[in-house]
């Protein structure tokens, strides 16, 4: 198989290591709704990173989706850590917005922990289900693939980082609704832009000739070297 990276699957990776990182940060702001409704601003972009999940497996497959993931993965660490740094390094004594910026960037630990760990889950979970469905499919039905291996990867995401996250902060039912919630406005939203989804997927596949079928490999996701 050819291990060089092209052009479309380097800007979908950058696309992905930003969408990550971006919402992280959205997610500090939590957006009313409409009534009792409530949301993370990093709703608004999230999502993305399954779409763009979706479209690297069922171009190029579960390993270079698995790359990317730990790409993704490192990069988010590598914000969060330096964010930690710039918010324990001393502030100018002019400067105000010290408490603005350390609500932002100074996450508490359980917060970090609980957003790797449910992106990690979250993300494998989105590429497996996708890869094994379109084996099973022989690659038709992408619409359907792509909305359940979305509903897969959303709910294990909601369900490992909202009980880590807020456990003990916010009472149990309100977890719940939140994490309801999220799964069901990520997933429509992957359902409104599905039409969009497809078309990207159809023309990445023409101008790259590649439709890879992941057939006898291996889904250990600590094997990254493997291309």
């Amino acid at each position: 198989m050819n291990k060089k990276v092209s052009v479309p699957f380097m800007l979908l990776g950058i696309l992905f290591n930003v969408c990550l990182i971006a919402a992280n940060i959205l997610e500090t702001k939590v957006i009313h709704v409409y009534g009792d409704f409530s949301v993370t601003a990093g709703l608004l972009v999230f999502p993305i990173s399954y779409i763009i999940n979706d479209c690297i497996v069922e171009v190029w497959g579960f390993k270079k989706a698995r790359l990317i993931i730990w790409t993704g993965f490192a990069m988010n660490f590598f914000v969060v850590a330096l964010g930690l740094i710039a918010v324990a390094l001393p502030a100018a004594p002019y400067w105000e917005g010290e408490e603005h910026f350390n609500f932002i960037f100074g996450l508490a630990p359980r917060i970090v922990v609980a957003s790797l760990i449910a992106f990690l889950a979250g993300s494998f979970l989105n590429a497996y289900v996708m890869s094994k469905m379109k084996l099973s499919s022989n690659g038709k039905n992408f619409s359907a693939r792509a909305i359940w291996s979305t509903v897969v990867g959303e709910s294990a995401d909601s369900i490992i980082f909202f009980p880590i996250a807020f456990a003990g902060i916010i009472a149990w039912n309100n977890l719940f609704y939140l994490m309801a919630l999220q799964v069901v406005l990520k997933s429509l939203y992957e359902v409104i832009v599905l039409p969009i989804t497809i078309r990207v997927v159809s023309y990445i596949k023409k101008i790259e000739g590649t439709d890879v079928y992941d057939e006898d490999i291996s889904y250990n996701i600590l094997k990254i070297k493997d291309l």
